[in-house]
């Protein structure tokens, strides 16, 4: 395998991980490789980033943000 046929990793400086239980579930965020916070939803994602200077313009550019263990819209553990 060449790496011309890598597979493309995204730059995002924010990461969002999968589900975790609780009660309410939540999500890990990681800002530059870092655990920053928890999220309970996408507005949580943005005024985290924002907090730590960094403004999200689009939560579905990958360039953006990298949502691991599901989309934006998967705030409930499975």
């Amino acid at each position: 395998m060449t790496e011309g046929t890598s597979p493309y990793v995204s730059p995002a400086r924010v990461t969002v991980l999968g589900v975790q239980p609780g009660d309410p579930p939540f999500r890990i965020v990681e800002i530059d490789g870092e655990v920053v916070s928890t999220a309970r939803s996408m507005t949580d994602v943005i005024f985290t980033a924002a907090a730590l200077g960094i403004t999200i313009h689009d939560l579905d550019d990958p360039g953006e943000v990298r949502w691991v263990g599901g989309s934006k819209f998967h705030w409930r553990a499975p």
